[in-house]
């Protein structure tokens, strides 16, 4: 990779790690393996940004490996704990109080859902992907993007409504 191209990447891998880095925490629920993940996905990105660069959106490549990598890693065993504590998005809210209260509750929803159900929701309705770039995403059918999907929203629906009847009652 000649000078240019390095200095490239690195413009790009300073702009993309936060964006990389909530995504994938939105997949796993735990900052550090979203850190991981991020970091992981810029090296492979890195590894093939003279192909990515010409073929597809480097953005879309290196979500896409974060999501893998999340995916890929849920499926060893030692890697199936869950975790127990929900930290802040790190973006700026309105009202932090219930903003706080409301964000908590949709990670730990979130949390209930298998990793690839989660990274469906994430994928298609964080990013606003299509169905069809969420199964390219994910290396799977639309079909099982479609399926997932709908299992992880029939999931969600109950612990999300009852968040949103008790806070409304408050």
């Amino acid at each position: 990779m000649s000078k240019s191209h390095d200095e490239e990447f690195t413009s790009f891998a300073a702009s993309a790690l936060p964006q990389l880095r909530r995504t994938a925490f939105l997949v796993c629920g735990d900052w550090h393996r979203a850190e991981d993940a991020a970091q992981e996905a810029l090296i492979r990105t890195y590894r093939s940004w003279r192909r990515v660069e010409r073929r597809e959106g480097l953005l879309a490549y290196a979500r896409r490996t974060a999501v893998r990598v999340l995916v890929d890693e849920s499926r060893r065993p030692w890697r199936r704990e869950r975790t127990s504590g929900h930290a802040d998005l790190d973006h700026a809210v309105a009202d932090p109080a219930t903003a706080y209260v409301e964000q908590d509750a949709v990670l730990v929803a979130l949390s209930s859902l298998t990793p690839r159900r989660r990274a469906c929701v994430v994928l298609r309705y964080y990013h606003d992907l299509s169905v069809a770039e969420t199964a390219r995403a994910l290396g799977c059918s639309e079909g099982t993007v479609k399926s997932q999907t709908s299992d992880a929203l029939k999931a969600l629906r109950p612990l999300v409504s009852e968040v949103v009847e008790h806070g409304s009652s408050r």
